[in-house]
């Protein structure tokens, strides 16, 4: 199998299927062959793979969430997150295909994640179909994707920013979602919601943990001590200020991170 040709084949297409079957191909041969190829140089992609299937917009201009209780309130809401699986997906083909030294286990990491976001797409693509509407019909941002591409030079910088802090930026945000939710549970279509935000919260604190080991094991690699490093790295990508938001401590715990570093992150409490 040609590992990477068919990863950057996945990665330019915005077809997830085919994003689904190159996965599976891929896991199948990480899982049987211990081949590599080290002379394959990525290519640094301009554009998202969505670009062809959604309008892109700077964030403020983006449809604001609100009337969860109406049909294209709950669809604009759940666009948003649909948006942030489908970057996923991509984030995760990434992390295999940007960096094509690391070792099989890691590849194999990101692409049972990335097998995962497939899942949570279809999850809520479903439900988002139910309502009327399909992925494409909201203009989404470009942020994670942007991300990976500022990151695409040193996977240390791809773990604490990608997994470290946008995914574990998730987990603080996902209980938030839910909560503002349940208060229209009765609704068409917002239970199944929850049942599917339950499900992504419980697997993408296992994603973050899977950055927060590879962070660790890199770290080490290099000497390098690792709470100072992530905190290094947030501020030479200005990502360290979290504007009042609250931290899951305990998802955040459960996925690797320690007391030091989240009171450092502004927990207000943490024990171990």
């Amino acid at each position: 199998m040609r590992l990477f040709a068919r990863l950057h084949e996945a990665l330019i297409s915005d077809d997830v299927s085919l994003k689904a079957r190159v996965i599976d191909d891929a896991l199948e041969y990480c899982n049987t062959a211990n081949e590599e190829d080290l002379d394959f140089l990525p290519e640094r992609f301009e554009t998202p793979s969505y670009a062809q299937r959604c309008r892109i917009v700077p964030p403020r201009e983006l449809p604001k969430r609100r009337k969860l209780h109406t049909r294209e309130g709950l669809a604009i809401l759940l666009h948003s997150i649909l948006h942030i699986e489908y970057s996923a997906i991509d984030l995760a083909l990434d992390a295999v295909y940007r960096f094509p030294r690391m070792p099989r286990e890691y590849r194999i990491d990101w692409l049972e994640v990335a097998a995962e976001e497939v899942r949570h797409f279809r999850m809520l693509e479903g439900i988002l179909e139910k309502l009327g509407y399909g992925y494409g019909d909201f203009p989404v941002h470009r942020g994670l994707f942007d991300a990976s591409m500022h990151t695409a030079a040193d996977v240390l910088d791809r773990m604490a920013v990608i997994p470290r802090h946008y995914e574990a930026t998730g987990l603080d945000v996902n209980p938030q979602i839910m909560h503002k939710l349940s208060a229209h549970r009765g609704e068409p279509y917002v239970a199944e919601v929850l049942d599917a935000l339950e499900i992504i919260y419980r697997e993408e604190i296992d994603h973050v943990r899977k950055g927060d080991r590879w962070f660790r094991s890199i770290c080490r690699e290099r000497g390098l001590e690792e709470e100072e490093t992530f905190a290094q790295i947030l501020e030479r990508f200005s990502l360290g200020g979290r504007q009042g938001r609250v931290l899951n401590v305990e998802a955040r715990k459960e996925a690797g991170f320690r007391c030091n570093e989240l009171l450092r992150l502004g927990a207000h409490e943490c024990r171990d």
